[in-house]
């Protein structure tokens, strides 16, 4: 008996030493597998071999997943970066199968949504769309980055953004394709600027998104914030008598400031904030 505490006690000095990224390599099961399976397609090449992070979270007192909640809470606000203890769990999530479940949740009750809309079908119906993190991912980026640890390079994101090569998000287009087939028009605003039009027009194509209303992006010299920017373009909007019937974005300041629209939606991002 003796024997065996002191075994016990070894193996558990043993996965204390051990890293979360290390123990979450060594413990791929058969369900968390299969839970990765079922979650398709994938929107980054990179994966972790367990699928979320839920585990990290509650590792060595690692708090990342309160902080998470209150990002998406609109509890946390003006932060530069994620918490560099939280990279391998945002990391985690964003590769893994919650980000995608999360979405899903967001996308569904979106759509359970617009099953209740009732349209006067004038062409004057739309649908206001951001486009990063919300449309088009751009995961491919963060993962080099740190997941959002290190501070924001608008030099080297923008080298990105040029490629052109961002994959679109499947839970977003969902709701994007749906809205297409019941004549409701989506209609991007984006923090993008004017001289990033043709990329992302180009982007967005390859990524099998067409039939917009319209792409509004940043004018050159606005010094505005981003709740002043995307407001005023959606009362600009209103104003040529369009109705907003939703507004989704993954930042709040995609959807606060009136005029809002119907019904808005907010989709989980954990890497970044714009206020």
């Amino acid at each position: 008996m003796a024997m065996a505490r002191i075994l016990l006690l070894v193996a558990m000095a043993l996965v204390g030493s051990c890293s979360a990224w290390e123990l979450n390599i060594q413990m791929p099961t058969k369900r968390l597998q299969a839970m990765d399976e079922a979650v398709a397609p994938l929107i980054h090449a990179l994966r972790p071999l367990v699928g979320s992070g839920g585990e990290l979270g509650s590792r060595g007192g690692v708090a990342c997943d309160s902080w998470v909640l209150g990002v998406e809470a609109h509890n946390v606000r003006d932060w530069k970066t994620v918490p560099a203890k939280c990279e391998g769990y945002v990391g985690h999530y964003m590769l893994g199968s919650h980000f995608r479940r999360d979405s899903k949740v967001v996308i569904d009750e979106a759509l359970a949504y617009v099953e209740t809309l009732k349209l006067a079908g004038n062409g004057k119906e739309i649908w206001v769309f951001d486009i990063d993190e919300t449309t088009l991912s751009n995961l491919p980026y963060y993962a080099k980055h740190g997941f959002g640890t290190t501070p924001f390079n608008a030099t080297s994101f923008n080298a990105y953004v040029l490629e052109g090569s961002a994959p679109v998000l499947p839970e977003t287009k969902r709701l994007y394709d749906k809205l297409l087939s019941i004549g409701v028009k989506p209609l991007f605003l984006t923090g993008r600027t004017e001289d990033q039009r043709a990329i992302t027009v180009a982007n967005l194509r390859s990524q099998g998104i067409y039939g917009w209303k319209d792409l509004l992006l940043k004018q050159p010299g606005f010094k505005g914030s981003a709740v002043a920017y995307k407001s005023g373009e959606r009362q600009k909007l209103q104003d040529a008598g369009y109705v907003i019937v939703g507004n989704i974005g993954d930042q709040w300041s995609d959807i606060l400031g009136a005029p809002e629209g119907a019904r808005t939606f907010k989709l989980p991002d954990p890497m970044y904030y714009i206020g």
